[in-house]
């Protein structure tokens, strides 16, 4: 059977309104990719769900098609997200697909430039805040309490459903829940629906590794982060709109929620690309929890199967490389300079 999107495959596992209209990009059955040497340095078997091969580019378009489909099925004609960019590139997408009108919040100068361009070529009106991501969800979540505009930030509670398909896809390739999950935190919604998926889907629970950036670890400080800094865009995020059911998640999975440093997370980011998935460095917090777990002998993963969510591909935020990359040297068109470079 020709795959459809999610909705249409895992339709009977949606709570979605009567009225929901489907709209699909093909989002969904991206692939849970075995990784046998970094693996076998864990003694586990290891797998990365890949996320970042959506139509935009991360695991939003899951909750974008539940989302949006709503939406339009209520008529809604505008939709509105604040983001710290993959949302407003998935929002963006979607609605172009349903021919609505998207605006887009985000904060000032805190956003990938691939992102921001991916929320810009799908016809976006975006406006930047002088304030936080935090600071625009306060203003999205006003002005849609307030008019008839669709809020589809993950606080929109289909977009849960669709993005709880992760699970149900993982379930169906290994044949049941993993032992571990490690996956970022940013805002809480998608270790929220990870959970949800999985309870759901009653083909057993892992525990559950959640990862956040220490300098925006909420949950693991246990209170609000006023100014969240790290080079991992995507979870720069000081107050999670779904931080009490994240906690909910860690605990009842009898896994825990961590923090890494970003030099723990740009190293993940490079050991997963020598295996040849290139991922944000967002997406590399999962893996950086896990070792950074490890190392002090507080995961113990022989025998285990263990998932690695990476939630955004390497182009959303490529920044971090192409500032740090070295001008290629430079030769002459000739067959004996290339030896020679080669053999140098």
């Amino acid at each position: 059977m020709t795959y459809q999107g999610l909705i249409q495959h895992y339709r009977q596992y949606l709570d979605l309104p009567a009225h929901t209209q489907a709209i699909s990009l093909l989002e969904g059955n991206t692939p849970l990719i075995p990784m046998p040497r970094l693996g076998r340095e864990f003694g586990c078997e290891l797998f990365v769900k890949f996320e970042g091969l959506n139509p935009t580019g991360s695991f939003k378009d899951r909750g974008m098609t539940t989302a949006i489909s709503e939406a339009v099925g209520r008529g809604a004609q505008t939709v509105i997200c604040a983001s710290t960019g993959n949302t407003a590139a998935s929002a963006a997408a979607y609605a172009a697909r349903a021919g609505l009108r998207s605006i887009v919040l985000i904060p000032e100068g805190k956003v990938a430039v691939g992102k921001l361009a991916g929320a810009i070529a799908y016809g976006a009106e975006v406006i930047q805040i002088q304030g936080s991501f935090d600071d625009a969800l306060s203003l999205v979540v006003e002005i849609t309490q307030k008019t008839p505009i669709a809020l589809v930030n993950s606080i929109n509670p289909y977009r849960i459903e669709g993005q709880k398909t992760s699970a149900f896809e993982i379930c169906d390739v290994l044949g049941s829940a993993p032992d571990w999950l490690c996956l970022p935190v940013g805002n809480a919604g998608n270790i929220t629906s990870y959970w949800a998926g999985f309870k759901q889907y009653q083909k057993g629970l892992p525990q559950v590794l959640g990862v956040q950036a220490a300098g925006a670890a909420p949950l693991v400080l246990g209170h609000p982060v006023e100014k969240p800094e790290t080079i991992a865009t995507a979870i720069r995020i000081g107050k999670p709109a779904r931080g009490e059911q994240a906690l909910e998640a860690a605990q009842q999975s009898g896994g825990r929620i961590i923090a890494v440093s970003d030099a723990e997370i740009l190293s993940a980011q490079k050991i997963l690309a020598s295996e040849g998935v290139w991922v944000e460095p967002a997406s590399a917090a999962g893996l950086a929890g896990l070792i950074a777990e490890s190392s002090v002998g507080k995961f113990e993963a022989k025998g285990k199967k263990v998932v690695v969510v990476c939630t955004g591909h390497g182009m959303k935020d490529p920044s971090i490389i192409t500032e740090s990359f070295t001008a290629p040297k430079v030769i002459p068109a000739e067959y004996q300079a290339l030896v020679e470079m080669v053999d140098a």
